[in-house]
């Protein structure tokens, strides 16, 4: 996320993970309770994820996107086109990012979210009230989390799973870091690159270049984070040159390199979002 104006003050956010880190393949959860009356205004960066946010403080949370302003509790799919997520102050939100694969299985719809936010009520129905009502009873983070993947368990299991050629590109994808050729993945599960193609895009949302350039994104955003230089930071990345990362980074967040290595959300995307072991980066 990119924040317009002054950064948030991370020093009045409490971050909360669980542990041990939720096994369900796929799934990764963090919980914020934002301490101080000042309003929020971040901007969401694409990552490889499709995103719940939970609102657990009542709709004090405003979500601008894909033409259209929700409050509450949304889904954001791959790739948000202009997402925007404003506060009044105070309050708390559990985010799940769920990987493309977890997200067909979670939500159903996912492949009809991408570039866009919607309701978590016009995704789950009647039982998003259901599920707002039980995380806010709960009286701690671990609860919650407890809660969630039950809830999230439960639905993995009882909804219909992608292709395994599908599943399997996809984590080739992510341990190759987005650089990947579609038609070697599709030699490697024996389908052609149309059939590939299709099915990727119907099941998952995106294409399997679109997909792969969204994991390249992922990594290179973060290694400018680091403080890796932008040269550097192509050639690592896969990138053919500086100006193929400028463009690339343009596209996705119409900002410069320089301002991507600066995104306050990015700050403290290692304490949200700590590195797993490769088992539960699945999915």
């Amino acid at each position: 996320m990119l924040a317009t104006g002054a950064p948030p003050d991370w020093a009045a956010v409490d971050i909360a993970v669980p542990r041990p880190p939720a096994r369900l393949p796929g799934v990764r959860m963090a919980g914020f309770h934002h301490r101080a009356p000042a309003p929020i205004d971040i901007a969401m960066v694409a990552h490889p994820a499709v995103t719940l946010l939970i609102d657990l403080s009542g709709g004090a949370l405003g979500h601008t996107g894909g033409g259209r302003h929700e409050a509450g509790s949304v889904v954001v799919g791959l790739a948000p086109d202009g997402l925007r997520t404003t506060g009044r102050g105070a309050g708390e939100c559990l985010q799940i990012r769920l990987g493309p694969v977890a997200a067909a299985a979670v939500l159903g719809a996912s492949s009809e979210l991408t570039g866009t936010v919607a309701p978590l009520r016009d995704v789950w129905g009647r039982d998003a009230e259901r599920v707002e009502d039980v995380l806010r009873a709960a009286t701690t983070w671990d609860e919650r989390f407890s809660l969630a993947t039950r809830i999230l368990g439960r639905r993995l299991e009882a909804h219909r799973r992608v292709d395994p050629e599908v599943a399997h590109t996809w984590r080739r994808t992510l341990a190759d870091r987005g650089r990947v050729r579609v038609d070697g993945l599709a030699d490697e599960v024996g389908w052609s690159r149309q059939r590939l193609w299709s099915r990727f895009r119907a099941q998952l949302g995106v294409t399997p270049k679109r997909a792969a350039r969204l994991v390249r994104f992922d990594r290179a955003a973060h290694l400018l984070a680091a403080g890796r230089p932008a040269a550097d930071v192509a050639a690592e990345s896969g990138y053919v040159d500086q100006p193929h990362l400028h463009r690339e980074v343009r596209e996705f967040t119409g900002l410069t390199p320089a301002a991507v290595a600066a995104a306050p959300w990015l700050a403290i995307d290692d304490v949200a979002w700590p590195v797993l072991p490769p088992r539960a980066t699945r999915g």
